[in-house]
C-alpha cells in the first residue's frame, strides 16, 4: 500500500488542535515540575509524590495523542494504491524461432528451455485472460489468436520450429495487431488491458525497425515487456562454421522503456522461469486507489485501548 491521498485534505488542519493538545500536555507537565521542587520538605515531598520511571507516566498521553491524529487522517478519508487481482485482460506471448535458439549456452538449449518456460507462463495466467502465441524468425506468425484455451497455446508453443532471421519489429507489429482485436482496437476506458510479452535472442536483423515497432505499440497503447534471452558466450554452427550469437539486451530495453513495458535479462532456464513468473504477477494484477478509511479507524481505536490500557495499569487511582 502506497501512494497515500486524502478525499477530504482540507480535514486534515484539525491536526493542528491535536498539536496543540500535546503542545498543553508538555507545558502542563513542566509546570507540574516547577511547582513540585517549590516543597520545602524533601521527605514530604517523596510521600506524596513517590517516584516512578519517568516515561511510564507519558505513554499513555502519547498513545492518546497518536490515536486522536490516526483519528483524523481517518477523518480526512485517505486512500492508497493498491493491488487488485485483473478481471480480464489479452497477453500476446512473442517467441524467437531465430536458428540462434539452438545455442547450448542455456541447458539443454536456449529453444527448449525457452519453450518449457513460456508454455508454464501460459498455464499459470488467470483463467479470465485471452492468451495468443507469435513466432518470429524472418517474418512473425500469429501461430495461435488470443483464447482462453491454455492448452490449445502449449500445444502450439511445442510445434514451434526454428528459421533464420530475426524479425522483432514484425513480431512487436504482429502482437500487436492480434492482442488490440480481442482487447478492443484501442486500450482505451473501459478496454480490458492488453500486454506483448516478447522473448529473443538476438538483434533485428529483417523487416521493419524497431522504432517503427515502437510506434505500433505506442499508438495502441500496447506495453511491449522484452526478455533477453541467452549469454554472451552462446554459438551455434552454420554451414560448419561456428557463429555468435550475443544478445542484443540493450536495444530490447529501449524497445521496452518505449512502450511502457519492463525489461528483462535471463542466462539461464532458472532466471527464465523466474522472469516469466515476474511478469506473470505483474499483468494479473492492477494498481488501483481505495479508500482505507477502516483501517486507520482500527488502528486510532487500538491506539486508544493501548492509552486506556497503559493508563489504568500504570496509574490506578483509588476512587
Amino acid at each position: 500500500m502506497s501512494d497515500l491521498t486524502f478525499g477530504a485534505p482540507w480535514r486534515l488542519l484539525l491536526l493542528l488542535a491535536v498539536a496543540a493538545l500535546a503542545a498543553g500536555y508538555v507545558v502542563l507537565q513542566r509546570r507540574r515540575t516547577a511547582y513540585a521542587v517549590r516543597f520545602a520538605d524533601v521527605d514530604l515531598l517523596a510521600s506524596v509524590a513517590p517516584r516512578h520511571p519517568g516515561w511510564r507516566r507519558h505513554v499513555s498521553a502519547g498513545l492518546l495523542v497518536a490515536a486522536l491524529a490516526v483519528m483524523t487522517a481517518a477523518f480526512a478519508r485517505p486512500a492508497a494504491a493498491v493491488e487488485v487481482p485483473r478481471e480480464a485482460a489479452t497477453v500476446v506471448v512473442a517467441l524467437d524461432t531465430s536458428l540462434s535458439m539452438e545455442a547450448t549456452d542455456v541447458s539443454p538449449s536456449r529453444f527448449a528451455a525457452a519453450q518449457d518456460a513460456a508454455a508454464a507462463f501460459v498455464a499459470d495466467l488467470p483463467e479470465s485472460f485471452e492468451v495468443g502465441l507469435v513466432s518470429f524468425a524472418g517474418t512473425a506468425s500469429v501461430q495461435v489468436a488470443p483464447t482462453d484455451d491454455r492448452a490449445a497455446v502449449v500445444e502450439a508453443i511445442r510445434r514451434l520450429q526454428l528459421g533464420q532471421g530475426t524479425a522483432i519489429g514484425e513480431a512487436v507489429a504482429a502482437s500487436v495487431a492480434t492482442a488490440t482485436q480481442v482487447a478492443g482496437q484501442a486500450q482505451g476506458e473501459g478496454a480490458a488491458p492488453a500486454r506483448v510479452v516478447l522473448l529473443s535472442d538476438g538483434s533485428n536483423t529483417q523487416g521493419r525497425s524497431l522504432e517503427d515497432a515502437v510506434g505500433v505499440a505506442a499508438s495502441a497503447g500496447v506495453p511491449v515487456s522484452t526478455i533477453a534471452y541467452g549469454t554472451a558466450d552462446g554459438t551455434v554452427t552454420v554451414d560448419g562454421q561456428t557463429v555468435r550469437v550475443p544478445v542484443d539486451a540493450d536495444a530490447l530495453a529501449q524497445l521496452a522503456a518505449a512502450t511502457g513495458g519492463q525489461a528483462y535479462e535471463a542466462t539461464s532456464a532458472g532466471q527464465l522461469a523466474d522472469v516469466y513468473d515476474d511478469i506473470g504477477e505483474q499483468v494479473g494484477t492492477t494498481t488501483e486507489h481505495r479508500e482505507v478509511t477502516a483501517g486507520f479507524a482500527g488502528l486510532a481505536l487500538l491506539l486508544a485501548v493501548a492509552a486506556a490500557g497503559t493508563s489504568l495499569a500504570w496509574s490506578p487511582r483509588m476512587v
